[in-house]
């Protein structure tokens, strides 16, 4: 049974539509958003951008996602009310503004290690992010090197 001319030019449209839908959808993803590994590799930070235009980062991935055979929590929270949050799917990246072609500024970094806070901004270099967290000024800060992961 011959496929007709105008179901083949139908089938035609309507995929060239969805090629065209998917590739501008990844056009406007930013280059920071995606998986991201730790500087230790112990845990993948999605990073994502909101509808507001901030970028906010949330763990999906750990490599030793329990202790003593329970789900790891955040017991080193400075706020006793959030130490027993999971640590999969903890934000630990917040409110991050694009400055530039490169830059992202005027976030905050969570490290779930030490349970702190940290002003932060983020470089993008490729196929790695330079994660400044600091306290006041950036002068007084550390640096570490995250990886992608996709």
């Amino acid at each position: 049974m011959p496929v007709s001319k105008k179901y083949f030019t139908r089938l035609v449209i309507v995929l060239l539509t969805v090629v065209s839908v998917n590739i501008t959808a990844k056009a406007q993803t930013d280059k920071i958003e995606g998986l991201w590994y730790n500087a230790e590799k112990t845990a993948k930070i999605e990073i994502t951008k909101d509808a507001d235009g901030k970028f906010n980062g949330k763990v999906v991935w750990l490599k030793e996602p329990l202790k003593n055979g329970k789900p790891k929590v955040d017991e080193l929270n400075t706020n006793e009310k959030l130490r027993s949050r999971p640590r999969l799917g903890l934000l630990v990246l917040n409110n991050f503004v694009k400055d530039g072609e490169n830059k992202y500024g005027d976030g905050t970094i969570y490290d779930p290690l030490n349970g702190k806070t940290y002003s932060c901004n983020i470089t993008y270099k490729g196929k790695t992010l330079a994660i400044r967290g600091y306290i006041g000024i950036s002068l007084f800060g550390r640096t570490t090197t995250w990886e992608r992961a996709e």
